[in-house]
């Protein structure tokens, strides 16, 4: 049975809800999880004074309502599947291990910031380092995927070391920074300063973007790696053009600042040019 949390007031100061998760609420009645603690600003409150509740947690909840200031939903979860029919807030899948978030509006700053597991799709947009490090952490994503549909904010995949980002729209200013592995895919157009200071890993992207000057180019070619995952964004439903799953692209190396063993992969726009 699916757990309906329906948000009932409007809220102005942030609430904590990081307990709003398959993992601590599964088997728990409606009263039992009206009684689940909160925090709202800096007092504590219970579930039940925002939300109207009914089913029970069987591995799935679905979430109704504007939760712009609901914060970490999903954090630390392992499995199950959250729905979220509106826009979300901060922190949404924080250092998540396993299961699937969706939401169908847009997400706030530091969505699956330290994951390492499970999925987080976006129908909208996202903000501001997504699937990246906490300030002073060193490990950002570290393995599941993140898809955007929208545009994100800057440094999306900030000191990543595995998994996957893809963002259909538009991305910020120093998206894949401090980045030691992973693979970011980029439909749209990338801010400045792409890849800065990164060590390993892949960034693509779809259209022409400037590079940093320690950046070097350094061959065109077919990437078999990336027809396998675009592939597979197509059998997700995802629109991809036969083109860029055929076709050819510009490899540059860089940061030479650092290992300069980090590539940045852009379209040519044809399987020959």
């Amino acid at each position: 049975m699916v757990l309906d949390l329906k948000l009932r007031t409007q809220l102005d100061i942030p609430l904590e809800a990081g307990i709003i998760s398959p993992d601590r609420l599964a088997g728990l009645t409606e009263s039992e999880i009206a009684r689940v603690p909160l925090i709202h600003g800096n007092r504590k409150k219970s579930l039940g004074d925002f939300f109207d509740i009914s089913g029970t947690c069987d591995g799935e909840i679905r979430l109704v309502g504007d939760f712009t200031k609901v914060k970490s939903v999903g954090s630390g979860m392992t499995g199950g599947r959250i729905i979220i029919e509106g826009n979300s807030g901060m922190h949404l899948g924080c250092a998540m291990s396993g299961g699937e978030i969706a939401v169908e509006g847009d997400a706030g700053d530091w969505t699956g910031a330290e994951m390492s597991g499970g999925r987080i799709v976006i129908k909208g947009n996202a903000g501001h380092m997504v699937g990246g490090a906490y300030r002073g952490g060193h490990m950002g994503l570290q393995g599941g995927e993140i898809i955007v549909h929208g545009n994100t904010g800057n440094e999306a995949g900030n000191s990543m070391r595995n998994g996957l980002i893809v963002i259909m729209g538009n991305s910020g200013d120093f998206t894949g920074a401090n980045m030691f592995s992973g693979t970011i895919i980029v439909f749209g157009e990338l801010g400045i300063r792409t890849g800065a200071s990164m060590k390993r890993g892949s960034i693509i992207s779809m259209r022409h973007a400037d590079l940093l000057p320690t950046f070097t180019y350094s061959c065109f070619y077919h990437p078999s790696f990336l027809r396998l995952y675009l592939r597979r964004l197509r059998d997700m439903g995802i629109s991809i053009d036969d083109a860029q799953i055929e076709g050819g692209y510009h490899r540059w190396c860089g940061d030479s600042m650092e290992l300069n063993r980090g590539e940045v992969l852009l379209f040519s726009g044809s399987p020959g040019s």
